[in-house]
Order: structure tokens, then C-alpha cells, then sequence
């Protein structure tokens, strides 16, 4: 059983959790480039990450959040997904709200969080669903590129018994040159699925937790459950 991860960088972590009769293969489809910014004043703004490359460039280009609430300016972090705000708290800060996906934080901002000012650190190929529903609700919101997304458009070099998908941008990068049909497919949420359902008709085996380990416990459970 051959699986391929559009990811390099799960390699480790594949490597010690996968069951042993699925033989992992790695390809990566993105690259990523952090952008040098200006530092300016957070002031009061709330700030927004979806992405672990964002909270990575917010940082290394010197920007410092003020968590003390009781002390103004302070900045309340809200994150998209567990590896996000494992990443925020990697730099010593804490996360006012973390949810699964960009749509979910849409929904919460604009039910309770519709006062504050919100500046959004993110990749040039990220979503536009915060964009384009916030400001409908006079929400202020604003985007700041901190890095950039390029689809590097790979071949894969022979047929996998399934793929598995990481984000929407990974798999319109994968698909250019390479056929999903013939090959059991892993999403590891909605979003990343939605981008999947464009391209195939096929069945698509979800994550709902958004994170590799969970991934990779529905992979080995899947697969199991074939062997049977």
C-alpha cells in the first residue's frame, strides 16, 4: 500500500505513526517566501493568523503583540487551527480564540468579537472569506501579505493507492500535472476538501480536527478497516 503526503516536512512525524504496511512517499508542491515588512503600531488592533507561515513572518520581522488587557494598547490574537496556536505560543504568547477553520473565525467575529479592529497576517494566496464577509458587516478589517505562496506544479513519479492534501492551494498545485482519480483521497479539512470536490467527483476522507496526528489515526484506521 503506497500513500503519498503533499508535504515534505511531515516526513518525521509520517514516518513513526504511520502503520508499517502503508509505505509513505513525499512531495512537496509549495514553496513558501517570508517577506521583509516594516514594523508599524498594532495600536489596539486585534490580530488574525491562519497559518502557521503568518504567525512565523509576524515574528520575524520584529512584531510584538501587548497582552496585558487591563493595559491599553493590548492586542487580542485569534488563530485558525491547533498548529497555528502551538505556533503563537512557541514565541511566548496566547491565543484569545482558536477555530478550526477561516470560515468558523468569520462567523465567531462577526457574532461576538463585531467592535473590534482586526489585522489579518497572511499569504498572498490565502481564502478571501474573512475579506470579503467582514467589511459587509462594517467590521474593520485589514490584510497584511507577510508572505508568499508559489504552486511549484509537480509530477508525481508513479501511481499512489492514495494522496493526501493539506491545504487548497497544495492541491490545485498537485492536480496540474497529475490525475486523482484512480487513488484514495485524504483532506485534512473542509476547506483543503472544497478545493478537492472542484476537481473530482470521488469520495474524499476527511479530517475534522485539523491536524496531522488525527490524520494520520483516520489513515491507519481506514486502511485497517480495508484489510479486514
Amino acid at each position: 500500500m503506497t500513500i503519498l503526503f503533499t508535504k515534505k516536512i511531515v516526513e518525521k512525524q509520517v514516518t513513526e505513526k504511520l502503520d508499517k504496511e502503508i509505505t509513505p512517499a513525499f512531495l512537496e508542491v509549495l514553496n513558501f517566501k517570508i517577506k521583509t515588512l516594516n514594523t508599524f503600531p498594532l495600536n489596539n488592533k486585534s490580530l488574525i493568523f491562519t497559518s502557521v507561515n503568518g504567525v512565523e513572518s509576524f515574528f520575524q520581522n520584529q512584531f510584538s503583540p501587548k497582552e496585558n488587557f487591563s493595559v491599553s494598547p493590548y492586542n487580542k490574537i485569534y488563530c485558525v487551527g491547533i498548529k497555528t496556536k502551538l505556533k503563537i505560543k512557541e514565541f511566548g504568547f496566547g491565543v484569545f480564540k482558536t477555530l478550526k477553520n477561516a470560515k468558523d473565525l468569520c462567523d465567531f467575529i462577526i457574532e461576538k468579537s463585531n467592535r473590534e479592529d482586526f489585522l489579518h497576517f497572511c499569504g498572498n494566496l490565502t481564502l478571501d472569506i474573512l475579506d470579503e464577509k467582514l467589511p459587509l458587516q462594517s467590521i474593520k478589517y485589514q490584510k497584511v501579505e507577510c508572505y508568499e505562496t508559489e504552486l511549484i506544479y509537480p509530477k508525481a513519479n508513479q501511481n499512489y493507492d492514495a494522496l493526501v492534501f493539506f491545504s487548497p492551494s497544495g492541491v490545485r498545485s498537485f492536480a496540474k500535472h497529475n490525475s486523482l482519480e484512480h487513488s484514495t483521497l485524504f483532506s485534512i479539512g473542509d476547506t483543503t476538501s472544497a478545493e478537492i470536490k472542484k476537481i473530482t467527483k470521488k469520495n474524499i476522507i476527511t479530517s475534522q480536527e485539523q491536524n496531522l496526528k488525527s490524520l494520520l489515526n483516520l489513515i491507519n484506521k481506514h486502511f485497517e478497516s480495508d484489510n479486514l
